[in-house]
C-alpha cells in the first residue's frame, strides 16, 4: 500500500476500534479486536480484519453483529475521516491468532533429541 492508503487504514482501524469500544451497544460486539484493515488503491473498500481474542467460537455472531452495525460504523468513520466518499467496509475474521496458536503446539509436540554433548562442534 501506498503512504496515503496506510495512513487512511490506520485511522480507520483507530476509529472503528474506538466506536467498538465505547460507541455500540450491541452485545455481540463486545470484545471485538480491529487487527487490520486493508484499503485499496481508490480509497473506495476498506477490508477490516476483525478478531474476539480467545473466543473463537463467538465468530458467527460477532460477524452477524458487525453487519449490523456496518451502516452506523460507516456514518460514524465518514464523519472522522472528511474523505470525498466513506470507503465501504467488509469485516472479514482474522485467523492470523488461531493459526499462530497452532503452531505453537506443533512446535511444543515435536520430541527434539537435545545436542549431544562434548567437543565436536569444532
Amino acid at each position: 500500500m501506498g503512504i496515503k492508503q496506510d495512513r487512511i487504514a490506520w485511522r480507520i482501524r483507530q476509529i472503528l476500534s474506538e466506536l467498538l469500544l465505547r460507541e455500540v451497544s450491541d452485545p455481540r460486539l463486545h470484545g471485538v479486536t480491529v487487527t487490520e484493515v486493508d484499503i485499496d488503491r481508490e480509497l473506495q473498500f476498506a477490508r477490516v480484519y476483525v478478531n474476539a481474542l480467545g473466543e473463537e467460537v463467538r465468530q458467527e455472531e460477532v460477524m452477524q453483529g458487525l453487519n449490523h452495525a456496518k451502516g452506523f460504523l460507516r456514518r460514524e468513520l465518514g464523519q472522522s475521516l472528511r474523505l470525498r466518499k466513506t470507503p465501504e467496509l467488509a469485516f472479514v475474521w482474522d485467523l492470523r491468532f488461531e493459526h499462530g496458536e497452532h503452531l505453537n503446539q506443533v512446535i511444543s509436540s515435536l520430541d527434539i533429541p537435545p545436542e549431544p554433548a562434548g567437543d565436536e562442534l569444532e
